[in-house]
């Protein structure tokens, strides 16, 4: 089952009658596309690791140390939004999405290729109002940008939503464009369960950007229409309900939760049977299962406002809502162990990536079982546990999916292969970073420290000091990471088209992959994770 790219050559060279700068900015290419993402999103993520950085920085002492309190509350609003609507909702689908999907199911291109295009400039736009804050007076709201503090802040918070509000388009015209991919682009034989699990996760994906971010759009239209006009929408003094900015917001804020870790869940699934050497176990429970997050995790909103003073019925069903939404992860996470089950385990960097991120996704996950909780959640919310368990879920789950996928799939990008013991070794220490920023969050948490606080207490003294140490550790590890990939891109040795051994149509062709994917579209006659060999 071997699909040799043919073609005019690799898809980075130039192409026909277009310079070199035209060539990537007038693309139609969704390679070339995911790679536009790829630059892009890293750029804003340094920066909201920077962002990061100071905040914690700022912490080592009590009282003003590095900034003021404004400034605090200013960078801690720019690192959610960058992090968060920059990095962590487009990086997979944008980048991963759009470079391996058509090939995964044996097309050429996406089905709207100058819509993928128009996704991308939408995408700069948005990062670009976004960045501009920071030079006519960065927002103070947080990255929530909770009404009436949102109406009444003057900072320059309008331009901050309608930057989130421009960045919601790039996710809803990227989600069309893969449903619609997925549904009529499909190789003959590409049956819907012969589909490999990263198109399933993308897919479930896709819908949750179509159907959740408008409304999104919408609250964040209100907002800005209320600061611009006065019209009395969320501000009780003009007669509006605070509450139902929150009831809008975490309706598409919490399905947007999984619009970060679905597509990260699908590139693990594509993992760890090539490295285990095993077909994966239970193919269509796994498949399921992502459909089942998707529809599930969009009920369960109003988890995060139990303090907000609904009523006490309405909090029960989301609590519960919010217990069985658990329910599909664990499957993805049993059939991940059940994979591995008496598997030829391959120790490779890639695999390591996929194990840290199965234990921290497992610890975020729990974590959040203990907030589903009413009675617990009333001790800990808002306090330094719900930071905790949010950068488990985003960062230890999200963004630990992501640089597995780069590990993985970076030699079919490229073409070259990286520095796997220094990728080891950013690994170990991110690990060790990671869980000595965080985990002692957990305690400070629960121990009544509270969030987004500019200031604390003594006796949260050297917790708050190991925290530091850790995020010293974390940005130098991560920086290691991004270094070790950029000096491989330009002098990595040559990929073979296939160093893992996968069997999914993308390692099927040249490494990096020709213009159009493949010389004749593949007819597919088997199932994406068959290690025997033969047709």
């Amino acid at each position: 089952m071997a699909f040799e790219g043919t073609g005019e050559g690799s898809y980075l060279s130039a192409e026909p009658g277009k310079g070199w700068l035209s060539s990537w900015l007038l693309t139609t290419d969704h390679k070339r596309i995911g790679v536009l993402y790829l630059l892009s999103i890293m750029s804003f993520f340094s920066v909201g690791v920077v962002f990061g950085f100071l905040m914690r920085l700022e912490l080592i002492s009590r009282g003003p140390t590095i900034m003021e309190a404004t400034t605090y509350n200013s960078f801690f609003t720019l690192h959610g939004v960058i992090m968060l609507f920059l990095f962590l909702i487009p990086v997979v689908p944008s980048v991963f999405g759009n470079f391996l999907l058509p090939i995964m199911i044996g097309a050429r291109d996406v089905a709207f290729p100058r819509l993928n295009l128009l996704s991308w400039y939408f995408y700069m736009a948005g990062a670009a109002l976004a960045i501009t804050t920071l030079i006519i007076g960065p927002a103070d709201t947080g990255w929530t940008f909770y009404a009436p503090y949102s109406l009444r802040t003057p900072s320059s918070a309008s331009l901050a939503v309608f930057a989130v509000f421009v960045l919601g388009f790039s996710s809803i015209l990227t989600g069309i464009n893969f449903v619609t991919t997925v549904h009529r682009l499909r190789a003959p034989g590409m049956t819907w369960f012969r589909l490999p699990l990263f198109v399933w996760a993308t897919y479930a994906t896709a819908w949750i950007q179509v159907i959740a971010t408008p409304i999104l759009g919408v609250n964040l239209l209100l907002v800005m229409a209320e600061r611009l006009f006065g019209i009395g929408v969320f501000d009780p003094a003009k007669g509006g309900d605070p509450i139902l900015y929150q009831h809008l917001f975490w309706i598409y804020s919490h399905p947007a939760v999984y619009i970060m870790v679905l597509p990260a869940m699908g590139a693990i699934s594509e993992i760890v049977p090539v490295f285990a050497r095993k077909v994966i176990f239970g193919y269509k429970a796994i498949a399921y299962s992502s459909i089942g997050i998707a529809a599930v995790g969009s009920l369960v909103w109003g988890h995060h406002m139990f303090v907000s003073g609904f009523s006490y019925t309405a909090a029960v069903y989301f609590s519960l809502f919010t217990f069985f939404v658990a329910i599909p992860s664990a499957i993805k996470v049993y059939n991940w162990v059940g994979t591995m089950y008496k598997g030829s385990i391959v120790m490779d960097t890639p695999f390591y990536y996929a194990l840290v991120f199965i234990f921290l996704f497992s610890i975020g996950g729990l974590s959040g079982l203990i907030l589903g909780a009413l009675s617990v959640n009333v001790h800990l919310h808002d306090t330094y546990f719900v930071v905790a368990h949010f950068h488990y879920i985003k960062f230890g789950g999200a963004a630990f999916g992501f640089f597995a996928a780069l590990h993985y799939w970076f030699p079919k990008i490229s073409g070259r292969m990286y520095n796997r013991k220094v990728a080891n070794y950013s690994l170990l220490f991110l690990f060790i970073g990671f869980n000595t920023l965080f985990f002692p969050m957990f305690v400070l948490g629960y121990e009544g420290m509270p969030r987004r606080y500019f200031d604390y207490l003594p006796q949260y003294a050297d917790l708050q000091h190991l925290s530091i140490v850790g995020s010293w550790i974390l940005v130098a590890a991560l920086f290691t990471m991004i270094g070790n990939l950029v000096a491989a891109a330009f002098r990595g040795k040559t990929a073979p088209s296939n160093p893992w051994g996968a069997m999914t149509l993308e390692w099927q062709v040249a490494s990096p992959p020709p213009k159009e994917n493949f010389g004749e579209i593949p007819e597919v006659k088997r199932g994406p994770y068959d290690f025997r060999e033969g047709p």
